[in-house]
């Protein structure tokens, strides 16, 4: 049997530290959005204002309901 000789480090298969509280919970409302069958960012964005969490990180900066705009720069701030 042939053994990989070296291993490709894919950056959304790791993480630095354990997913927060936050994060789970935003991850889940995706999850259940995609489950309903809501594929499109703006109904991403009203389904998260009508079940939540709110966004962006309520211990963030503002707590303010989400837009196309900061679902976004959320998900492209997590994903760095």
């Amino acid at each position: 049997m042939a053994h990989a000789t070296s291993l490709v480090n894919v950056m959304h298969q790791h993480r630095l530290a354990e997913p927060t509280a936050y994060e789970n919970l935003l991850g889940d409302a995706i999850e259940r959005a995609f489950a309903a069958g809501i594929h499109d960012l703006d109904g991403i964005v009203r389904m998260l204002n009508d079940t939540g969490p709110a966004g962006p990180d309520p211990a963030g900066p503002d707590g303010e309901p989400w837009t196309a705009a900061r679902l976004e720069a959320e998900l492209a701030r997590l994903g760095a």
